[in-house]
């Protein structure tokens, strides 16, 4: 039986959310995630200067990033043999921060702002029915990966979401968990005694 963390369906979802590692073989369409962009684009963005965006990566754009990864990393593959990091899924979307110059909005806002996207959009895909995983890696912004992608110098690669459907009996168990969510008070704080 499935257990409510919270009345409200919306904390409700966000509560359940989970990091699916292995997702199977079917993903949604691009109409799809445009669709779902609608729930994304309300991000905080100060300044609402849109620092952000995302590719959609299938088929052949994967080989791509397999052997930019490689190229990164130095390692020269036998004929016929690739690096199956981003075949683990049949759809990858790279989330990329795209900051402007704006003298109210530095740098790290912008990228913060693009994080809070790509979380947006794993919560989005996460309620549709899709597993995610957000991966990253020491290699993510080096410059044969950045190449592969077409990032302008100001862009940074934040990650890639994998996505694909999630086996029901996995997608159960995870729904059922009774697992108690993390104590908050690791969490909070307040701000130091000023003047005792």
């Amino acid at each position: 039986m499935l257990i409510e963390m919270f009345a409200d369906p919306v904390l409700n979802a966000m509560a359940r959310r989970r990091s699916v590692s292995k997702v199977g073989p079917h993903t949604p369409t691009d109409e799809d995630i445009a669709e779902l962009l609608a729930a994304v684009t309300p991000v905080a963005d100060h300044k609402a200067l849109r620092p952000w965006r995302l590719i959609l990566m299938r088929g052949d754009d994967r080989m791509a990033l397999a052997h930019a990864l490689d190229e990164a990393q130095g390692i020269t593959r036998k004929n016929g043999e690739y690096n199956t990091k981003p075949f683990r899924a049949e759809l990858l979307i790279a989330v990329i921060a795209s900051p402007t110059w704006h003298p109210a909005v530095p740098d790290w806002e912008q990228h913060a702002t693009a994080a809070g996207a790509g979380h947006l959009l794993e919560l989005a895909l996460w309620q549709s029915g899709w597993g995610v995983m957000w991966r990253t890696g020491i290699y993510a912004n080096t410059e044969p990966v950045r190449a592969a992608h077409g990032l302008a110098a100001n862009e940074h690669l934040m990650g890639w979401l994998y996505v694909g459907d999630i086996d029901e009996s996995f997608r159960r168990r995870l729904l059922e968990s009774k697992k108690p969510p993390l104590d908050p008070e690791q969490f909070l704080s307040r701000m130091p005694a000023h003047g005792a």
